[in-house]
Formats: C-alpha cells, sequence, structure tokens
C-alpha cells in the first residue's frame, strides 16, 4: 500500500502537536512506523489520505457500534446543527436520552451527561468519595479509566501498598489514595480493605477490561468485588466506556449479572461525538449540585449534537436487540478463523473474547491480568500489525487495546481478514 500521503503530513504534524498526534496510541510508537491518516470512514471502513481502504476493528476505540457515518445519526447530527451547536442552557433532548439511558441500564434512576469517558470516571470518583466521606479507591493494575491525576498510578512494591505516579505531573499525595491491585486477584483487594479499614470510598474497575487487550473477568471476580464493597460500606464502580452499550442493551451489568453503584459511560452515548456520563441511584446522583454539595459542572455537558447522536444510536440499538446476537456472532466466526489458521501454523497464542471485543495475544500462557499480558512476544505483534495493515485491514496499534467489531463488518471482510491474516504468518520472517 502507499502511504507516502500519510508521512508528509505526520512529519507536518510534528511540527505543531506533541508527537504529531493528540493521543499518543495514534502515534505508532508501540508498533513503530508512520501513522495512517484517515480521509473519511463509511460503514465498515477507512480510507486514508492516500487512497487505500482498511476494514476498521477500531470503531473509533469502540462507539460505532452500526458502522461509520450511519445514516440516521448523520441525519441528526446535520438536523440538530441547523438549530444551533451550543447554548450553555438546558434543552429538552437532554432529558429525552437522559430517559431513553435508564429505561436501558440497570441499577441506575438518574444520569449526569459530561464531555468524555475521562470526565466520567473522574467525576465518578468524586461522587463516590463525597458520598462515603472516604479519599481512597481501589483500581486495578491495566486498567484505563482516563487521563486524571488519580488514575495514573501503578503498583507499589506489594498489594498493600500505596502506589506511585507513573505519569509526571501526578502528585505523591494524589497518589497516596490510589491503591492497586492485579486484575482478577480477589485475594488481593480484601487484604485491601483490610489494611485500609473505613478509608476506601471505592473500587472501579473495567467490568471487562479492555486497555491491555480484552480480558475477560473470571467466574466469581466481579460479584466478589461486589461483596467486598457491600461488606466494607464502599461504593463499586464499572467503567464501561468500552463495555456500555456494546455487550447488550445495559452493558456488562446485564450480560455479567452483577450490579455496580455508579455506572460511567463515553463516546456511544454520544454515537461517537465527544461526550461521557455517570449515572447511579437516585440517593447517590442527588449528591451532586446543585441538589447536593458535590461540584461538578461544563458548559458543554448535554452538547445538543451529541445528544441528538447518541440519541439516534440508542434509540436503534434499544429496538433492534438482536444487534447485539449479530455482533456476537461475527466476533465469534472471527475468533474461530483466526484460531484455525493460527493453529496451522503452530504459532503460540491466546485469543480473548467477550461478546464483540476480541484480542490475540501472541502468548503461550492464559491472559488475564497485566502481569500475563505483558509477557506477549511484542515483536511478533508489531509484524502482525504491519503485516495486516499493509494486507487493508486496520487492528489497534498496541498489543494492549482490544478490537471492536462493528455490524456493518460483512462475514465477506471476516473472510478477507482471516484471509489476511494467513497471507501474513506465511510472509513472517
Amino acid at each position: 500500500m502507499r502511504y507516502q500521503r500519510s508521512s508528509a503530513l505526520f512529519s507536518k504534524a510534528q511540527q505543531v502537536l506533541p508527537g504529531g498526534v493528540n493521543s499518543p496510541v495514534r502515534a505508532f510508537q508501540a508498533v513503530g512506523g508512520t501513522p495512517i491518516f484517515v480521509n473519511q470512514a463509511k460503514g465498515a471502513y477507512l480510507f486514508d489520505e492516500d487512497g487505500n481502504r482498511y476494514i476498521d476493528y477500531i470503531a473509533s476505540w469502540g462507539p460505532m457500534i452500526l458502522g461509520h457515518a450511519h445514516p440516521p445519526v448523520i441525519e441528526a447530527i446535520i438536523g440538530k446543527a441547523q438549530k444551533g451547536t451550543s447554548f450553555g442552557m438546558p434543552t429538552e433532548i437532554e432529558t429525552t436520552i437522559a430517559e431513553l439511558v435508564v429505561s436501558m441500564v440497570p441499577n441506575i434512576d438518574k444520569i449526569r451527561f459530561v464531555n468524555s469517558g475521562t470526565e466520567a470516571c473522574m467525576s465518578a470518583i468524586r461522587l463516590a468519595r463525597g458520598f462515603t466521606g472516604r479519599e481512597k479507591i481501589i483500581k486495578f493494575a491495566g486498567c484505563y479509566h482516563g487521563h486524571s491525576d488519580a488514575f495514573l498510578i501503578q503498583a507499589g512494591s506489594g498489594a498493600v501498598t500505596f502506589g506511585s505516579p507513573n505519569s509526571p505531573g501526578v502528585t505523591q499525595g494524589t497518589a497516596k489514595d490510589t491503591l492497586l491491585a492485579s486484575y482478577n486477584n480477589l485475594q488481593q483487594v480484601a487484604q485491601l480493605f483490610e489494611a485500609n479499614t473505613h478509608e476506601i470510598a471505592s473500587v472501579i474497575i473495567e467490568p471487562v477490561a479492555g486497555n491491555m487487550g480484552c480480558i475477560p473477568p473470571q467466574e466469581g471476580f466481579l460479584q466478589g468485588l461486589r461483596d467486598l464493597c457491600d461488606q466494607h460500606g464502599a461504593m463499586l464502580v464499572f467503567d464501561e466506556v468500552m463495555t456500555g452499550f456494546r455487550l447488550a442493551r445495559g452493558g456488562a451489568q446485564e450480560l455479567l449479572g452483577v450490579g455496580a453503584d455508579i455506572v460511567t459511560f463515553g463516546k456511544v452515548i454520544g454515537g461517537g461525538l465527544p461526550v461521557g456520563a455517570f449515572a447511579a441511584r437516585t440517593e447517590i446522583m442527588d449528591h451532586l449540585a446543585p441538589t447536593g454539595k458535590v461540584y461538578q459542572a461544563g458548559t458543554l455537558s448535554g452538547n445538543p449534537l451529541a445528544m441528538a447522536a447518541g440519541l439516534a444510536m440508542l434509540t436503534e440499538l434499544n429496538n433492534r436487540p438482536e444487534i447485539f446476537d449479530s455482533l456476537n456472532q461475527k466476533t465469534a466466526y472471527l475468533h474461530q478463523g483466526m484460531e484455525s489458521v493460527l493453529k496451522k501454523e503452530g504459532i503460540p497464542y491466546q485469543i480473548n473474547r467477550v461478546g464483540s471485543m476480541i484480542s490475540l495475544h501472541f502468548s503461550e500462557t492464559p491472559v488475564t491480568d497485566f502481569d500475563s499480558a505483558v509477557l506477549g512476544n511484542n515483536d511478533q505483534f508489531k509484524s502482525y500489525f504491519h503485516g495486516m495493515l499493509d494486507q487493508g485491514i486496520y487492528l489497534p496499534p498496541s498489543a494492549f487495546e482490544s478490537y471492536f467489531l462493528n455490524d456493518a463488518i460483512s462475514y465477506a471482510d471476516l473472510d478477507t481478514t482471516i484471509e489476511a491474516l494467513k497471507k501474513v504468518l506465511k510472509n513472517r520472517g
């Protein structure tokens, strides 16, 4: 494939954007090479500035469940834009989409719209702290909840030690209130609760991890967290920025049968536009200003364009529940096809899948947490990524990201992807 124009655009971008990008993973540093610049997208396909077409397996990191430029979503955006793009005042559509979300998602009565998944998670933690009167939180190594200070923490020397910042600019004072545990390790979480009695406000988790590849929760893990939070008076926060409205109408709570106290959402709730939200029961949400004392505000919160796009997207998902079965079946088909090729080539691998989230790890051992995820052969992944890119398949440019299928992908596209994998593996070395 030709990448000349993308290469030239990247060189130009580096002069005015840090690293040439506005989000680090886009720079291809994890896989090497020059990132492609997208010109447009439609349905299952991306088209870059060099005229290359790709079958898309990131779906804008999750929200394009129905495919790119989905007509009802685009029509909703255009119609709303013609009436104005931002008011900083209440609009009826905010209530309409809130009523729809509350009807779809278990365990919530009220919702607050914000501008990103990062802001949603940051606000959810502030609300949990305000509600409980406690300061510490537990998060899991490898789970990403946005770039607010409290979440940019890595593990200390043991399961019951304080975290330490893994980004300059995050203070030790912030880090001391974030405790780290390993994903799928309930014993570590129990130890943290015992070592910090009456101090932990919340446990925040991706109920299906997507930021160390797709990693499912092991049997009993989420229910164990629910029980520990109930036992110790802490709040369980599900970060459903990736899983919300993707794994089921009601997200991971519905699919996995475990209820959270607070749930966060991201781009899908705005049809792919910049938006986020957090939601909970009335007694929790009423601690937010202006009803309560926990402050959160934003001029663009509930922006009419995002609300219109989100309402169009969620209405279709709500009215067509068969979409989730379709997505699951397509992802299972891809899983089976990839597995058949990998077995034939004799390459060590692990494939993790939940619903329409899936990831391939070049590893001999099961991938159940961050420590096991980093054991994968990253050089093999780099070769695989660029080989698939040259075959017209766009995958996440990192071994530590889930793939997201969209329902516009056809079985012919899946067959093309499986055939591309065959060619890439035959040409390796």
